[in-house]
């Protein structure tokens, strides 16, 4: 009698077998929202990643009518840049970082963004050890309303490590 396994390896059961891979990489957009986690953004660019882009928004901070027009309101880590609504529409994941303490208000914009589109979207908030509760509540407040999850981190390196677990 032939085995299990020998029979499911089989030609006859070899035409049931779909001959694509289970997923597709993800298209995660990670945006840095402040000029403190820009700087995290640009040590995580220097690693290797399955698709991940990054991008930063801390231009709205020092631009509050930023928000009345989309266009050209990201920037890549060249200095180019980009449209939301383009880069959310080819996304799978928006990963947002914030540092604790600085304005997140485009985390509005962003999540609105997202939210129209269906994509799923992630904060994270850095720089937490040196700051006070009060500060971190100010970040949290921006970043609530839009992140369906939020991650406090307690080190710059859990950030790669959550991207990591995200396929990023």
């Amino acid at each position: 009698m032939e085995s299990e396994s020998a029979r499911m390896s089989s030609a006859q059961e070899a035409r049931f077998r779909i001959d694509a891979p289970n997923s597709k990489p993800r298209a995660v957009k990670v945006i840095a929202l402040d000029a403190p986690s820009e700087a995290v953004v640009k040590q995580l660019v220097q690693r290797p990643w399955n698709g991940a882009s990054f991008f930063t928004a801390s231009a709205f901070a020092s631009d509050p009518n930023a928000s009345k027009s989309l266009s050209g309101w990201l920037s890549d880590l060249a200095g180019r840049t980009k449209d939301l609504i383009d880069e959310v529409n080819s996304a799978d994941l928006v990963v947002m970082i914030a540092t604790a303490g600085e304005s997140a208000q485009a985390a509005s914009i962003i999540g609105e963004a997202c939210s129209a589109k269906r994509v799923m979207t992630t904060a994270l908030i850095v720089g937490t050890a040196a700051k006070s509760d009060e500060a971190i509540a100010k970040t949290l407040a921006h970043l609530r309303p839009w992140a369906l999850m939020l991650v406090i981190a307690s080190a710059e390196d859990y950030v790669e490590d959550m991207l990591t677990a995200l396929r990023a």
